[in-house]
């Protein structure tokens, strides 16, 4: 087998294939036209998002058996053109799922307790404990949607904290475990206090968080989106953080990254909904990094490098 390694990832990687015999071969820098002279020369692909592949880059793979992407989903592969091929597609989901379930949970507290404007406050002088009072998550109604690898590890953190109760919605039936209890939507949009995206990024959910969703809700409530930053219409988002139909939200991700996720500053002018979100003080931010730990990176490495591993050795 003959890997091209178009990201760079934990060395353990490359390591690990070796040990089996695999041969590695890594170009962190070439375009992607430059890279499409060469692909048909390589039985997998190791990638995270440095480019989309597509289904014209997809044809010149001619050798390709397996891409394998360290990160959750694989919204920036052609599935179906890769599945019509027998393309193995190897994600890793499992691998950073804890270090997303976390940065849910760091991203709900701090906002509860206003820790970023807090310590923005002492750091120029204000000491200002009555306008820095908190609320509790205890008996609160946490709703989650999205109830695969990421959405089961933030409810399993919730233990311990006393709220009222977790329940999840899911497009697939029968998802729920100890940790939360799987409800309809109209249950769903009556009860939830606290909401929490962990869906991946499809045609579904492009898009699903937006004003007529947000409108169903009884109460108003918090949202932590640690998932795709597209699933929510942040025009809406701005217009119900104003009415405080949202009453804060903790943002990993945002509408307007690239399709890379590497970066978003590279347009001139930022969107008049980014430039709110930027000065609210009742809104969280960080640069997609909910799964981006010194642990998850050895965790999303390990993942796929065992499913080709032990997807290939069957076949031999």
């Amino acid at each position: 087998m003959k890997i091209l390694h178009l990201d760079t990832n934990h060395p353990l990687i490359i390591k690990e294939f070796e040990a089996v015999g695999y041969q590695n071969d890594e170009d962190y820098t070439s375009t992607k036209k430059e890279i499409l002279e060469k692909i048909d020369q390589y039985d997998g692909i190791i990638i995270r998002s440095r480019f989309s592949l597509d289904e014209e880059f997809l044809e010149k793979a001619t050798r390709l058996k397996f891409i394998g992407r360290l990160g959750a989903g694989l919204e920036n592969i052609d599935i179906s053109y890769a599945k019509s091929r027998n393309i193995f597609l190897a994600s890793a989901p499992e691998g950073n799922r804890n270090a997303v379930g976390e940065h849910a949970l760091g991203m709900l507290l701090s906002l509860f307790n206003k820790l970023h404007i807090a310590d923005r406050q002492v750091r120029s002088g204000t000491w200002d404990r009555e306008g820095n009072r908190g609320i509790e998550l205890e008996g609160k109604v946490v709703g989650i949607i999205g109830y695969g690898n990421m959405g089961k590890a933030f409810a399993k953190k919730l233990k311990g904290f006393d709220v009222a109760e977790v329940i999840c919605y899911d497009i697939k039936g029968g998802v729920e475990d100890e940790h939360a209890r799987q409800v309809g939507i109209i249950e769903f949009q009556k009860r939830a206090q606290i909401i929490s995206l962990h869906v991946p990024q499809t045609e579904l959910t492009t898009g699903m968080f937006c004003k007529e969703f947000i409108e169903q809700f009884e109460h108003s409530f918090w949202l932590i989106n640690t998932a795709r930053g597209k699933c929510v219409v942040t025009d809406d988002l701005v217009a119900a953080l104003k009415t405080k139909k949202i009453l804060g939200a903790g943002l990993d991700v945002l509408e307007y990254e690239k399709a890379s996720f590497e970066n978003m500053f590279t347009d001139h002018e930022l969107p008049t909904a980014f430039q709110y979100l930027i000065e609210a003080e009742n809104v969280l931010l960080s640069p997609h990094v909910a799964g981006w730990t010194v642990e998850s990176k050895i965790k999303l490495a390990e993942t796929v490098v065992n499913k080709i591993i032990e997807k290939f050795n069957e076949q031999q």
